[in-house]
């Protein structure tokens, strides 16, 4: 029994290890054809769990990098440097005790104490400051900063560190702009900045001026560059590399005249500090082509180091609107004759009038008495051009308004232009805008008007481009050429207008007998208008006004019109328009004396030497050319390659005289010893230094010594003596 007991549990499990086997046999099929299947599935799709498997192969063993097109240069007419390319360092100090070099030495900040010495005396903090920052309170901590007194650093200054072999003292390069010139047309020309600050490799974008307009032109396009990697992100050897090429920006080319330009920087800094306005415009526009060669206004900011960026964040010139004041009645003047309302001998009781319930006055308040209307426009008198514009009627008025385009953008290539208005309900209001008030304009509109009176009638575009060119080929890809916008007014009302311009230089009731420059006939007219006051009405006081001056270069024939407003100046020791003749009269001589004169042009040869550009030349072969010249060199700065000279080529000078050369790299004081005050005031045009100079001859001593960065070196002093 026992027996059969045990064969037949013997045959169940057989039995049961048998099915047992077949169902793994059968289990492992399942596992493998589910398996295969799935492999083959993968195989063929690349693709697993939704994830792309090619995609995330070339991710762990291709790496793609930014190539970064260069931006393109801004340059003036002349193809002198106003900003390009360069580099900013970021400096920051290893604490850590466990930082090493390759071969095992330390490579942190040991000697703290000198190091912070060293620091101090290039950076804007005090030993005491820059050891607190050596001495972090988390002893674990790796590196640290110094605060924004460690970053935006110049090349010079980054150099000048470097040299001091300070271990443990690291830079970081970061991509940045150059404007070589310092304060040089800044707010029209604009700024850039970062788009990542902390990254290395980030690209900059403008945010202002001319930067900002062309931003996408001067930024160009970034290439591509993708490169294979092992697990530990070293590149293979032979791996294939493919690469897009980055297209560098276009360069662009501005009206502005680097040596008319550096002289209105020279000649508004030297008004700002004397009478400390709050807004200062100066602008030269070329009355025949429309190109603004000059245009400068303060507050304004020095782009390298950022100051005085907090109180001049815009560009003045299009984007403030102001009512004109009396520069206006040129307009007035202009559409009373060409409508045939302006009788020149007729008489009008000067002083005041009464206009839909208010009265206007003279600026005097007295008048004249009973003058005729011929002498209104030159004693600048608001009566007479309230009768002008009753003569008129509104309606007329309006239409001239409209016809010099006055509450409409220029449509210049600059950013944040603001249109103005014309407020014109009232008959009060009316009459107040043939007088620059109830009217508010930019200054490029009111440069547009005045061109129409420079060119016997024809209106011309304010312009600030001249060209942009493709920085690879060479090629002009674009030429921004003079644009007709109007014919206001004929021929004939112009060149009256032209000559009651001049009257207000030479009779002797003119209000601009203090703009008489010698030897050159210009024509002007005054500005002086109320500065409207936040809770209506406007401000009183006799500084309260925005003081102007517009100028035609001649008044006959304009090459240039010369316009500059001042607002309320604060200290105010002279009269408005003899602070303003500080400016006009000696940019209008520098003006007409410029370039080649038919007096220059015909001097002789064999007596004076002809100055060759120097542009673009090593600063060696500069020095070679002037030594065989017979003539001396002065050069500025730490560059190796001449970005503006003076005089300019083309320029005849005396045997000896010194040609001074700016050069590309950071701008530095030079030894002035032995210089001539002539040569003193080069360097300060060049530069657009304030540099004032003591005594007469030639220079014994400078207040700055020579070596000096000069990007915020503020006022120079320089003594003079005769030999």
């Amino acid at each position: 029994m026992r027996r059969i007991i045990k064969k037949a549990l013997s045959n169940k499990a057989t039995r049961n290890h048998y099915i047992i086997g077949i169902i793994i046999v059968f289990v492992t099929a399942l596992f493998f054809i589910a398996a295969t299947t799935r492999f083959t599935s993968i195989a063929i799709s690349k693709h697993y769990n939704g994830v792309n498997l090619v995609q995330r192969t070339k991710m762990k063993y291709e790496h793609s990098s930014k190539v970064n097109a260069h931006r393109g240069e801004i340059l003036d007419k002349n193809g002198e440097m106003i900003a390009g390319d360069s580099s900013i360092y970021n400096i920051y100090a290893v604490v850590s005790h466990s930082a090493k070099t390759e071969d095992g030495k330390p490579d942190y900040v040991q000697d703290k104490s000198k190091v912070a010495g060293v620091l101090s005396k290039y950076l804007s903090i005090s030993k005491k400051q820059a050891l607190k920052y050596l001495t972090p309170k988390n002893k674990k901590q790796y590196q640290v900063e110094f605060g924004q007194s460690g970053r935006g650093l110049s090349i010079e200054i980054k150099n000048k560190i470097a040299a001091k072999h300070l271990t443990g003292i690291k830079f970081v390069e970061l991509p940045s702009r150059a404007y070589p010139n310092g304060v040089f047309a800044t707010n029209l020309v604009g700024m850039t900045q970062a788009d990542d600050p902390n990254d290395s490799n980030s690209n900059i974008s403008g945010v202002m001026g001319i930067e900002k307009y062309f931003n996408k032109m001067l930024s160009g396009i970034n290439g591509k560059k993708i490169t294979k990697q092992d697990s530990n992100g070293n590149e293979l050897p032979n791996s294939q590399v493919v690469e897009k090429n980055a297209v560098d920006g276009t360069n662009v080319y501005l009206t502005l005249n680097s040596r008319i330009q550096q002289y209105s920087e020279i000649l508004a800094q030297n008004i700002d500090e004397k009478y400390e306005p709050k807004n200062l415009q100066v602008v030269v526009m070329n009355a025949k082509t429309g190109q603004i060669e000059a245009a400068t206004q303060r507050p304004t900011f020095n782009p390298t180091t950022g100051k005085g960026l907090t109180d001049s964040w815009r560009d003045t010139l299009v984007e403030d609107q102001y009512e004109p004041g009396s520069v206006m009645k040129i307009l007035t003047l202009s559409a009373a004759i060409d409508s045939g309302n302006y009788k020149p001998n007729e008489l009008y009781q000067s002083g005041s009038v009464e206009v839909g319930g208010r009265t206007i006055n003279d600026w005097n308040d007295a008048g004249w008495g009973s003058i005729p209307m011929s002498e209104a426009f030159t004693r600048s008198s608001n009566v007479g051009m309230v009768h002008l514009e009753q003569k008129m009627g509104a309606k007329t008025w309006m239409k001239y308004m409209k016809r010099f385009k006055i509450g409409q953008k220029t449509g210049i290539q600059l950013p944040g232009e603001v249109a103005g208005r014309i407020s014109f309900e009232h008959e009060s209001d009316q009459a107040m805008t043939s007088f620059g008030q109830s009217v508010n304009v930019n200054v490029i509109q009111m440069l547009q008007a005045f061109s129409a009176i420079a060119n016997n009638g024809k209106m011309i575009k304010p312009q600030i481009i001249k060209k942009v060119v493709n920085p690879t080929t060479g090629k002009t890809e674009k030429n921004y050429d003079t644009e007709t916008v109007g014919h206001p007014i004929s021929a004939s009302t112009a060149k009256k207008v032209k000559k009651a311009m001049r009257s207000v230089v030479t009779k002797e009731y003119g209000t601009g007998r203090v703009y008489d420059v010698p030897d050159v006939k210009v024509g002007v007219k005054t500005g002086t208008a109320q500065v409207a006051s936040d809770k209506g009405g406007y401000l009183t006081g006799t500084n309260n006004y925005i003081f102007s001056v517009a100028g035609m270069v001649p008044y006959d024939d304009p090459n240039y019109i010369v316009y500059i407003t001042m607002k309320q100046p604060q200290k105010m020791t002279e009269s408005p328009e003899k602070i303003l003749s500080e400016i006009f009269n000696p940019l209008v001589t520098r003006l007409v004396n410029q370039g080649d004169s038919p007096t220059k042009s015909n001097i002789a040869g064999s007596q004076y030497v002809s100055i060759p550009s120097f542009l673009n030349s090593t600063t060696t072969k500069a020095q070679k050319k002037i030594d065989s010249l017979n003539l001396q060199a002065g050069i500025i700065g730490t560059g190796d390659k001449v970005v503006q000279q003076l005089p300019a080529s083309g320029e005849k000078v005396m045997p000896g005289q010194r040609i001074v050369l700016l050069t590309n790299g950071a701008m530095t004081m030079p030894d002035l010893s032995g210089w001539s005050k002539n040569d003193v005031l080069k360097f300060a045009e060049v530069t657009g230094k304030h540099v004032t100079t003591k005594g007469d001859g030639y220079v014994t001593s400078q207040s700055l010594k020579a070596g000096h960065v000069l990007n915020d070196s503020g006022k120079i002093i320089v003594t003079l003596k005769n030999k």
